[in-house]
């Protein structure tokens, strides 16, 4: 038996620590000792009861993930025991699904994720399809590498979905974990970027500034019009509320492009009448499939992505109280679990 992390109920606060056995694995799968598992914003709207997707209720949390492979089923070919690997968190798909049989299986209408869809990582064993694995190289701790998950939604967003150029003016909307993991990638890319958050995110805005991005409180209009007046290249709404998407709209130069990754199951109560009017593309992310999960492991085990100033803090399972709070309250970006 070992405790997790486990949403038990729909309610608010329906999350405790219960006592589950060892899964049992299928002949495609690995049974996976889990090292470090971060903790997602969607884990804290599931604590929170705010959410907006369904969830198989009772449900172990944690997607964001890595540890050693301690089992593997029969058919499972290319891996073994003590293998340092990440997974990704496409639990369940449909592989004759017209997007799977194009490597897009994250927009499998019937894709199920860890966390959420079946249980997750924050215990000791989780049991995980084999297709999910990548290596993770020796020079890159499990701390760090747990967070290879929201640094793909980032990739997903930032080079797949909006493309960026060098010179590039990007203002991303909302300093949390992915806004900031977007910031980041934006810098990467060799786009000159804007990060905007309120008074309360001065903390987050300020770990921001690390990855060489001007943060602003408040009214980012300024800065968007600082080059010709006609405002940004490119926003990245990564806020959580459906209203952000108006102040892109306000921000975003004729013949833009906006991204949104953040969730907001909010109506939306304004017009879309800019969007035609200046000409802008509006493109959804969501998720990240197998050659982003490669890219970006790469760039972390290389050092060109650094996640070390998000993470806030790392806390046993057991203690996972306090990481939530730490990271609901906003006084980390990022916490991380652990086994002791």
């Amino acid at each position: 038996m070992s405790a997790a992390v486990v949403n038990f109920a729909p309610e608010k606060g329906s999350v405790e620590l219960r006592e589950l056995p060892k899964p049992t694995i299928g002949e495609d799968d690995v049974l996976l000792e889990v090292a470090n598992v971060g903790v997602c914003g969607s884990d804290l709207h599931q604590w929170t009861a705010d959410h907006s997707w369904p969830v198989n209720y009772p449900v172990v949390l944690g997607h964001e993930f890595g540890g050693h492979v301690v089992e593997t089923g029969r058919r499972v070919v290319g891996w073994q025991e003590g293998d340092r690997v990440v997974s990704e968190t496409a639990a369940v798909i449909d592989h004759n699904n017209p997007m799977s049989r194009r490597g897009l299986y994250n927009l499998d209408p019937t894709r199920k994720g860890f966390g959420y869809g079946v249980n997750g990582a924050m215990t000791r064993f989780v049991r995980v399809p084999a297709r999910c694995l990548h290596q993770v190289p020796d020079q890159l701790a499990f701390e760090e590498a747990c967070l290879t998950e929201p640094c793909c939604v980032a990739f997903n967003a930032v080079v797949e979905n909006s493309r960026l150029k060098p010179g590039d003016r990007v203002i991303v909307l909302g300093p949390g974990t992915i806004g900031i993991l977007c910031a980041a990638m934006a810098k990467l890319c060799g786009a000159e970027v804007a990060i905007v958050g309120l008074e309360a995110d001065r903390h987050r805005l300020n770990i921001a500034k690390h990855y060489g991005c001007e943060a602003i409180i408040g009214n980012a209009t300024e800065w968007a019009n600082r080059r010709d007046g006609l405002g940004a290249d490119c926003i990245i709404d990564a806020a959580g509320a459906s209203i952000t998407l108006k102040i892109a709209l306000q921000l975003v130069r004729p013949n833009g492009h906006i991204t949104k990754v953040g969730w907001g199951p909010q109506p939306m109560g304004f017009s879309l009448d800019p969007l035609i009017q200046k000409n802008v593309t509006l493109q959804g992310s969501f998720s990240h499939n197998w050659p982003i999960w490669e890219r970006v492991i790469a760039l972390l085990a290389s050092g060109q992505l650094d996640v070390k100033p998000i993470i806030g803090g790392v806390w046993p399972v057991t203690e996972w109280r306090e990481a939530f709070e730490q990271m609901h309250t906003g006084a980390v970006v990022k916490s991380v679990l652990k086994h002791v």
